[in-house]
């Protein structure tokens, strides 16, 4: 009999999941949870940050697919964009569901993103000192007015795609670091005391 009363004593006083996985949280529980647990409001920011990045590189994936028809190079870049993009807006929804999944996923999709910026830099320079491009077409017409200009295809080349690699390896790895760190407020939050009237609304 003494046992079976504290089975049930356990059951009523062991912590529940801050959500289910069956969806996202509504709006009205992300602002009930950001306000009763911090660890909560740093993954809802975090989702937030997801969505921004998610429909800002979808854009961008869109506008380099424009130009696919006449460039492999837009395709390829415009492909890997979409992916990275649909991947962003999947870790949101991971995220709002509180499931670990989503900052992993989020903070490797910004590393993959940070993987594709660079391998287009580096393949815009060798194109850029080795092939003919529209740079090259404009520094002949330049060379008609100020005379040879020497070693400047070169010079701007590495400055601007060189510039373009570190602010990218910055950027994004601070991003994935960002998102990578999330998992522990996913996991606290995960586990905290149901919130006042969450077992009736259940």
């Amino acid at each position: 009999m003494h046992d079976k009363q504290d089975a049930d004593n356990t059951s009523v006083t062991t912590p529940s999941k801050t959500t289910t996985n069956d969806g996202p949280a509504s709006p009205q529980r992300q602002n009930k949870l950001a306000e009763a647990d911090p660890s909560a409001q740093k993954v809802l920011s975090a989702a937030k940050v997801a969505a921004f990045n998610g429909w800002a590189i979808g854009v961008s994936a869109a506008l380099s697919l424009l130009f696919a028809l006449s460039s492999r190079t837009a395709l390829v870049v415009g492909s890997g964009l979409a992916i990275v993009a649909w991947n962003e807006l999947r870790g949101r929804k991971l995220l709002l569901r509180f499931d670990p999944r989503g900052p992993r996923l989020l903070g490797w999709n910004q590393l993959g993103l940070m993987g594709l910026v660079v391998a287009y830099c580096v393949w815009s320079i060798y194109i850029g000192l080795t092939g003919t491009t529209e740079l090259d077409a404009l520094l002949k017409e330049l060379e008609l007015v100020t005379g040879p200009i020497g070693d400047l295809q070169t010079t701007l080349t590495l400055a601007v795609y060189g510039g373009v690699i570190t602010g990218t390896i910055i950027f994004q790895g601070l991003n994935a670091l960002y998102y990578f760190t999330r998992t522990k407020h996913v996991q606290a939050a995960r586990f905290e005391p149901p919130l006042e009237g969450d077992l009736g609304d259940a």
